[in-house]
């Protein structure tokens, strides 16, 4: 398999998505906790970034294995029409996965139990997202799976490897007995922090749904637009960019982000704009890249407008 195939068969252009997460917690551990430990951080960066291009193969290769339409399977889907054996596919996730997995546990041992735990549920939905009998993303779950996994769950992780010393949460197991305690408000905090990255995240999902619902019906994959029609489904794309400029606005009113944050809603003009677009036609080829235009705008301005403050 060449190297252009490969970026290829994980999609290396959307990985931005979970690079987003991965800044903002630095960012917002540093500002909320003083904390930045670098080699956690470049760990967690390592196995984040390869379980993403794992799940992304694992999504392309399941995709080719279950298409009913033939035209889908070999002028569509990457793997038909590269030509690429199955065999490559299977040997390139399985190596994407080991490596990933030997980082994880090696972050488990530079930090606690909680972290393993996390991960774990972390590895299961990815995995199970486009594998098994009923895949997550053939159901209206993914959305859900998605946002909260790689929005909330990345900023999580990546605060807690950085700050697991400053009573986040604990998990202890000694001798028959395992114990969890957690601090509400702290966890709270970090949900609040993460819900721009989640809404911008499950609305990257529910556009290519939107874009797809045709073609999804053809394959038998049935998400979320299937079941809320698409004038619903477009309803709910407008409001969970509403949602995300309200999280900023609350997060800035509850003191955990800096007041100069609030000069990343004059985003909102341009995401405006691009939902516009949208609302009007939902093409794959013409209008899908109004979600991925958003969540650089919405993420890309938090995380520059962050990184500013420090320096203010």
């Amino acid at each position: 398999m060449s190297i252009k195939n490969f970026f290829k068969l994980v999609e290396i252009q959307t990985k931005i998505a979970s690079v987003f997460p991965f800044l903002i917690g630095c960012l917002f551990v540093f500002y909320r906790y003083d904390v930045f430990k670098p080699i956690n951080t470049f760990i967690f960066f390592g196995s984040m970034l390869l379980f993403d291009l794992t799940t992304t193969a694992i999504n392309n290769y399941m995709d080719y294995r279950k298409a009913k339409s033939d035209n889908y399977k070999r002028e569509r889907n990457i793997i038909g029409q590269q030509r690429i054996s199955e065999r490559h596919v299977i040997l390139t996730i399985l190596c994407l996965l080991v490596i990933a997995t030997v980082l994880g546990v090696w972050l488990v041992f530079r930090t606690d139990l909680l972290v393993l735990l996390i991960g774990m549920v972390c590895f299961a939905i990815g995995i199970f997202y486009t594998f098994g009998p009923i895949p997550l993303s053939r159901m209206p779950l993914g959305e859900v799976f998605s946002g909260v996994t790689m929005g909330f769950g990345i900023i999580f992780l990546i605060v807690y490897v950085n700050a697991f010393d400053q009573g986040i949460a604990q998990l202890v197991w000694a001798g028959r007995m395992i114990s969890f305690e957690a601090d509400i408000l702290l966890i709270l905090e970090i949900i609040l922090i993460s819900l721009p990255c989640v809404f911008t995240i499950a609305n990257l999902m529910l556009a290519n749904n939107i874009c797809d619902l045709e073609d999804d019906i053809a394959n038998h994959r049935y998400t979320l637009p299937f079941y809320l029609g698409k004038r619903l489904a477009v309803i709910l794309f407008d409001s969970l960019y509403v949602a995300t400029f309200i999280a900023i606005i609350a997060a800035v009113a509850l003191n955990l982000l800096p007041v100069v944050m609030l000069l990343s809603l004059l985003i909102a003009i341009p995401v405006y704009k691009q939902v516009r677009r949208f609302n009007q036609v939902q093409i794959k080829s013409e209008t899908f890249v109004v979600a991925v235009k958003n969540l650089v705008l919405v993420n890309g301005s938090i995380v520059a407008v962050m990184a500013i403050s420090f320096f203010v």
